[in-house]
């Protein structure tokens, strides 16, 4: 039934958003094969009068399953937990779900904001051609200190311990974009450093990455 199911599914995806690398993580821990439908944010495609119509705000992620249309990263993922309950991306323990949620919303809340392609765009015209990196760098530096506290009482191999949720999901791309884009040292956050090499030991991982998505430029693939 899943299997049928999973064929109505597309995704309106940026090989490069980190917030479409979530949910494409996401599917693959499910199971679930669906569409790629890349949007190229640089074309602004994004803001065509067909993909308003997906969603209003002019953001990727989106999901379409039958009839039902979704954006926002962590609204498909609480989406896809519902709907396909295989490979459960929330602990049962109610103190580690909250850690879940609170490491999630770190990243997208507290780090990933600030390197939208717009945000990214004014830095650079307000302050020089420079400055939005290296503003985008100290956010990102802010944010996995904030991260490193939060889980060294609660990680394992991985973020809450020896199994992948969703918090999880959230840090795979954020973590590979700080290395890939905006050249964070990784040796100032040991923890994080540890679960993103067992991140990429894991084929639902490897695969859902920037550089192995169909729309990814040649100069950056995999």
């Amino acid at each position: 039934m899943a299997g049928e199911e999973s064929k109505k599914l597309k995704l309106y995806s940026y090989w490069r958003s980190s917030c479409s690398c979530r949910v494409r993580i996401g599917l693959n821990l499910k199971g679930l094969e669906y569409e790629y439908v890349p949007v190229n944010l640089l074309k602004g495609e994004q803001q065509t009068p067909e993909f308003l119509k997906l969603n209003p705000v002019g953001l990727v992620p989106v999901l379409v399953d039958g009839d039902v249309v979704l954006a926002d990263s962590f609204a498909i993922l609480m989406y896809l937990e519902e709907k396909f309950p295989q490979h459960p991306l929330l602990p049962k323990d109610l103190h580690r779900r909250g850690i879940n949620y609170q490491a999630a919303n770190i990243v997208c809340s507290s780090i990933q904001p600030y390197q939208n392609i717009s945000i990214l765009k004014f830095m650079k015209e307000k302050l020089g051609p420079d400055a939005d990196f290296a503003w985008a760098r100290d956010q990102i530096r802010r944010g996995f200190a904030a991260l490193e506290k939060l889980l060294k009482d609660y990680s394992g191999k991985y973020a809450t311990g020896d199994e992948v949720f969703l918090a999880d999901l959230f840090l795979a791309p954020q973590i590979d974009g700080a290395i890939r884009r905006f050249k964070v040292d990784m040796d100032e956050f040991p923890l994080l450093a540890r679960i993103f090499e067992a991140y990429l030991e894991l084929p639902a991982f490897r695969d859902a990455m920037p550089e192995r998505q169909p729309d990814a430029p040649a100069e950056h693939r995999d």
